[in-house]
C-alpha cells in the first residue's frame, strides 16, 4: 500500500475512485498520452478513468513497498495535477521505474522533479538501491527532468517493452537536493 509523501507544493497520496475527473484531464489529453508505458493508451472517457483507477487501487493494495503509485496532488488549492509511479519494469520485474504523468498546464513549474525527489528519498529509505527512468527517444523533457534529480544515461535499450528506450539510472548518492 502507498504511503502519502509531502514535499514543499505537493501532497503524494494513494489514488481514490473520486479523483477520476481530475485524472482524466491528465491522462485523457494526447500530449501525456504519447510517453505514456507502452501497457497504457490515452483514457478515452470518464468510464475507463473509474475503471484503472479501481485497477490502480487494487494493485497498490497488492504491492509491497516502495512500489506502488501516487495522486499529485497540489497542496495549495488540493487539486490533483497528475500522477507518479514506482513500479517494477518489465520482463522480470526486477528493475523499479520511477515515472510521471502530469496536465500540460503545469509543465515546466518543477512539479516532476520534486515528485521524482520525493519518491526517490522515500524509495532509498525503503532499501531500495537503485531506480531507474525509461525515457522514449524525443522525449526531451521528460530526459531534462531526470538528468535534473541527479539521475544517470545508462544507454538505450529495447529490454522494456519491446521499443527502444533511453535508460536513466538514480542511486542514493546520484540524488540532488
Amino acid at each position: 500500500m502507498t504511503e502519502n509523501l509531502v514535499t514543499g507544493r505537493l501532497v503524494l497520496r494513494r489514488w481514490e475512485i473520486d479523483d477520476a475527473p481530475a485524472a482524466l484531464t491528465v491522462y485523457g489529453q494526447a500530449g501525456v498520452a504519447r510517453w505514456l508505458s507502452p501497457a497504457m493508451d490515452r483514457v478515452p472517457d470518464l468510464a475507463a478513468m473509474r475503471l484503472i483507477l479501481q485497477q490502480w487501487i487494487a494493485e497498490d493494495d497488492r504491492m509491497a513497498p516502495p512500489a506502488g503509485r501516487w495522486a499529485v496532488q497540489r497542496q495549495g488549492d488540493g487539486e490533483v495535477i497528475g500522477g507518479v509511479v514506482l513500479l517494477p519494469l518489465p520482463p522480470g520485474n526486477e528493475d523499479l521505474e520511477i515515472g510521471w504523468q502530469l496536465h500540460p498546464d503545469v509543465w515546466g513549474q518543477g512539479f516532476a522533479s520534486e515528485t521524482t525527489h520525493a519518491l526517490a528519498t522515500w524509495a532509498f529509505g525503503q532499501g531500495s538501491d537503485e531506480i531507474f527512468a525509461v525515457v522514449r527517444p524525443g522525449n526531451t523533457r521528460a530526459a531534462a527532468t531526470v538528468r535534473r534529480t541527479g539521475m544517470q544515461w545508462v544507454g538505450e535499450t529495447d529490454k522494456y517493452f519491446g521499443l527502444t528506450l533511453q535508460v536513466f539510472r538514480l542511486r542514493p548518492a546520484d540524488l540532488t537536493p
